[in-house]
């Protein structure tokens, strides 16, 4: 996993990620989105806003049933938040019924305010500005983890055949608890 930061005091001044010029890439906004499978009653706040599957007598859907590629179909809807708020705020019950809360202290996890990701910097096509990242809370069950997923344009196609594959958005787990 390579990390990034931005090296110049004008990087402060953008929205984004940066680009390849600035390394390691940081990032000053995030995007998030919050998704829960296996629960019932799950409810996480972050930001002020609301998200998951607050029905209480209702199994959220398992992971499995979205098929082994689940985490490409988490994305991260709320959008433009200056890093940080205060921690997200998560309640449920598990599959077994058990109660659990957490406080996911997101600035915590990214104090370092790095970009995770999987690209070398000489891949990274230049002069390119790169966007805010996507941060994804997933409840599974007994379990919170944390992913971060950026959208790296490359200079060159990762498939010489198909002209759209001329970047990388990998999913990143940074964080794993099992309550």
């Amino acid at each position: 996993m390579s990390t990034s930061a931005a090296s110049s005091p004008s990087a402060a001044a953008h929205t984004g990620a940066g680009t390849s010029a600035e390394w390691p890439l940081r990032f000053e906004r995030h995007r998030f989105g919050a998704y829960c499978f296996d629960t019932y009653g799950c409810r996480i706040v972050y930001h002020g806003f609301p998200h998951g599957k607050p029905d209480e007598t209702k199994l959220s859907a398992s992971t499995e049933s979205f098929g082994a590629d689940y985490r490409s179909l988490m994305k991260a809807g709320h959008i433009d938040i200056v890093n940080f708020p205060p921690p997200a705020e998560v309640s449920w019950r598990s599959k077994d019924q058990s109660e659990h809360s957490a406080r996911i202290d997101i600035g915590e996890i990214f104090k370092d305010r790095l970009v995770r990701h999987e690209v070398a910097r000489e891949d990274i096509a230049p002069g390119i500005s790169i966007g805010d990242p996507e941060i994804i809370l997933e409840v599974d069950d007994r379990t919170i983890n944390v992913y971060m997923r950026t959208f790296i344009p490359l200079k060159a196609p990762r498939d010489p055949g198909n002209a759209n594959s001329d970047y990388r958005a990998d999913l990143i787990q940074v964080f794993s608890q099992t309550y």
